[in-house]
């Protein structure tokens, strides 16, 4: 009998958008006795892992986006917490790679690496892992509150990159008015659901009808208020990605279709009051 087959056989899931290389290193994995599972990208392996079981994660950082690897580590992390999770990342992807560890990878494995020692120092972590403490799940409306003045700080450094913005000089304070508020409504609006994923409708926001109103007496475009609130959806989703880790999946989508819907209903608000629209009742017949 072969020795070098594992007694238990481990399945992994292997990513790697590069064909050559998802061969090679599932040829070699396969001949020590794992069962491998290989995905050209992260969405075959999303499907995986929401579908199938797995003890042990390989992915490529670059696929062919940088750090789409984070993607799948998270997704795997989530979904079955005690698979060992590895990271394959080049030697100038490094520093970038170690921000996995944040992301609940158990390790890194630096290319270049030698594949016929890939079986051995996949069993090798698979006899030292320990299991991670799981991570605490945060709705959308919990992590927005958390990071509601990081949110502000990296709207303005998005807005001080715009020349278009920047026509119009003002302080921080006047540049951020009411947009603390703005995230507050919308705030209160994804906790409105009554279920988990259920969908709310849109909040007539007074900081909305504000906000257009001071855009207006500061001398901004209509082009400028709307790429206001672009950059705000903008800097919102950057800011659920950061907290990644502790998202909670189940109710993602419904959470970030709600963000857009928001943000669309208070650029509507701000811009009915930008062009000074007011509904009168209809005069008497």
């Amino acid at each position: 009998m072969d020795q070098t087959k594992t007694s238990v056989t481990h399945r992994v899931l292997l990513v790697d958008d590069d064909e050559s290389v998802r061969e090679m290193m599932s040829v070699t994995l396969g001949s020590k006795g794992f069962e491998v599972v290989t995905a050209a990208c992260v969405t075959e392996a999303l499907k995986l892992i929401v579908s199938e079981t797995f003890d042990v994660l390989i992915t490529d950082l670059h696929m062919p986006n940088p750090s789409d690897g984070f993607a799948v580590i998270t997704a795997m992390r989530h979904a079955q917490p005690t698979a060992l999770t590895l990271l394959v990342s080049g030697y100038p992807d490094v520093k970038s790679a170690m921000d996995a560890i944040l992301l609940e990878a158990d390790d890194i494995i630096v290319k270049p690496f030698e594949t016929g020692k890939l079986a051995e120092m996949v069993r090798e972590k698979l006899l030292t892992h320990k299991l991670a403490a799981p991570t605490p799940k945060e709705r959308v409306a919990a992590i927005l509150q958390r990071c509601t003045s990081a949110i502000v700080e990296d709207w303005l450094k998005r807005v001080k990159k715009s020349k278009e913005l920047n026509r119009v000089v003002l302080t921080d304070k006047e540049r951020t008015g009411y947009l603390p508020k703005l995230i507050d409504d919308l705030i209160v609006r994804l906790r409105e659901a009554t279920a988990p994923g259920e969908e709310s409708d849109s909040i007539c926001s007074k900081a909305a009808v504000a906000h257009g109103k001071m855009r207006q007496d500061q001398g901004y475009t209509a082009g400028m208020l709307v790429h206001d609130s672009r950059i705000l959806q903008v800097t919102l989703f950057g800011m659920l990605q950061k907290n990644m880790s502790a998202l909670d999946f189940s109710v993602l989508l419904p959470d970030v279709m709600t963000i857009a819907d928001e943000v669309d209903s208070q650029l509507t608000q701000a811009m009915d009051s930008y062009m000074n629209v007011v509904l009168k009742p209809a005069a008497a017949a």
